[in-house]
């Protein structure tokens, strides 16, 4: 079996990214580490060199994960800076600048970054939705309000079935493909 390491400190996107890379015949360490995640806005810039400092502090091939949230309405935002955003106003927050808003579009892309001290490889996913008019129960992150097309649920609300649509099974799937062409 095929193996990785994915560097990050959050435990949530580790249980992700270890479901859907196992279908794929590819086992996952966990190295908890908080690689330097850089001020851009290029998500993967941030990404590229979020895999470096991982590598540099794991010293074995690594992926990485980088994501944004991007409501049109406030064009773009939170973005590449959405992890500072959930920190800061939190999902509350967003709903209030969205407060009276009828376009309530977004979308999720997640950047999985592949880095191994000589090649660098970045897979992307994106899913299209809206920011729902309630927050949910359940999940983690931006999960309790973001409804993907395709449903009238949250992240937060399918569970299990999240991964039908998410941008990140998206990022994993591109990159499993790559990763069991490319890396022997």
């Amino acid at each position: 079996m095929r193996a990785v390491t994915f560097a990050s400190t959050n435990q949530n996107k580790y249980r992700e990214v270890q479901s859907i890379l196992s279908a794929y015949g590819i086992s996952v360490d966990f190295a908890q580490v908080n690689p330097v995640e850089i001020q851009s806005d290029s998500l993967e810039e941030i990404a590229r060199e979020k895999a470096k400092s991982a590598f540099s502090q794991v010293g074995r091939a690594v992926i990485v994960e980088d994501d944004g949230l991007f409501i049109d309405m406030l064009k773009g935002f939170p973005g590449q800076y959405s992890s500072h955003a959930f920190k800061t106003l939190g999902n509350a927050g967003i709903m209030k600048l969205l407060e009276g808003s009828a376009d309530r579009s977004a979308s999720f892309r997640s950047l999985i970054a592949f880095y191994d001290g000589k090649s660098l490889s970045i897979s992307e996913g994106r899913v299209d939705g809206r920011i729902s008019d309630r927050i949910a129960e359940g999940g983690w992150g931006y999960d309790p309000i973001f409804v993907p097309d395709g449903t009238d649920l949250t992240f937060a609300e399918l569970k299990e079935k999240k991964n039908e649509y998410s941008h990140r099974k998206k990022a994993l799937d591109n990159f499993a493909q790559w990763y069991k062409h490319t890396v022997p």
